[in-house]
């Protein structure tokens, strides 16, 4: 599960570097919407030449943005830098689960040319910037292993539909994207991997950075998208589980350890069944990957 997946422009040498600097649990080397067209082809050599740099020793997973299947971009960027072995790839505009089962063929075989590991490059779908795509969304179950998360887009969304803005006066997100947000969350679910919050665009507003992030982790996200690096360290430690929710997740474990059978329990005048118990796993797992 990533907390944090930082994106860096592709033909940016000196972002790139600076992503080391802190301290997120992915970083995403973009060959799409932050590089012109122009400086695709460099963007391209100067990614593979940083993944071909750090490999095998690599302070965060490295992620590359390609651009969306539908456009020839996107084989040239895998064909740049599949050989260097990059941790994933995340997939833009991403269609339907049946376009990223096509995307992960073409890593089967891309990976079986380099003498990859079957199956190591992840994929991670920005599965609502199209609108076709909020019809697809349970189907994330059938992609397979690969799938190491779900994340979800707005700008792209609200320029295919024509609205005017995505957010409401009170800066929440409008009910077309509070609905694709919530979609994302359950088709994460429904597949098994973590559903990783959209951006925060103002990366001066710490403060509201804090909550939406906080806003994202009670709903259930596991994860947030990061697009500067002092970003980053809000996002961690808002999705690292507290002192305090570690300490009462080991008590509602051991409760239920040591009433085995049982399917409801009291602690501190709370009633608790299986629910809670698998909740209380979850912190406690995510705080050990923390």
């Amino acid at each position: 599960m990533y907390r944090s997946m930082l994106f860096v422009p592709g033909d940016n040498e000196k972002k790139i570097a600076k992503s080391e600097q802190v301290r997120p649990d992915a970083v995403i080397l973009d060959l799409e919407d932050a590089v012109a067209p122009a400086n695709k082809a460099a963007a391209r050599k100067l990614v593979a030449s940083y993944l071909k740099a750090t490999r095998g020793n690599r302070r965060a997973a490295l992620f590359v943005r390609i651009n969306p299947l539908s456009t020839p971009e996107a084989l040239d960027d895998l064909a740049a830098v599949m050989a260097e072995a990059p941790d994933g790839i995340v997939q833009p505009k991403a269609a339907s689960p049946l376009e990223v089962q096509r995307l992960a063929h073409y890593l089967d075989a891309l990976e079986a040319q380099h003498g990859l590991p079957r199956g190591a490059t992840r994929i991670v779908p920005v599965a609502t910037e199209v609108p076709e795509a909020l019809f697809a969304l349970g189907g994330y179950s059938q992609v397979g292993e690969r799938l190491a998360g779900i994340t979800w887009g707005a700008e792209d969304l609200a320029a295919a539909i024509g609205a005017i803005s995505n957010k409401g006066d009170d800066g929440y997100w409008s009910e077309p994207y509070a609905l694709a947000r919530s979609l994302c969350l359950f088709a994460a679910s429904a597949a098994k991997v973590a559903a990783i919050d959209t951006l925060y665009a103002d990366f001066r507003d710490g403060p509201g950075l804090a909550a939406a992030s906080r806003r994202a982790r009670r709903d259930g996200f596991g994860g947030k998208i990061a697009i500067h690096p002092a970003q980053v360290e809000v996002i961690n430690e808002a999705f690292t589980p507290s002192d305090d929710e570690v300490a009462h997740a080991n008590r509602v474990i051991e409760l239920f350890r040591a009433n085995p059978g049982v399917g409801t329990l009291g602690l501190d005048g709370q009633m608790l069944d299986m629910p809670h118990l698998v909740q209380a796993q979850k912190i406690v797992a995510l705080s050990a990957r923390a």
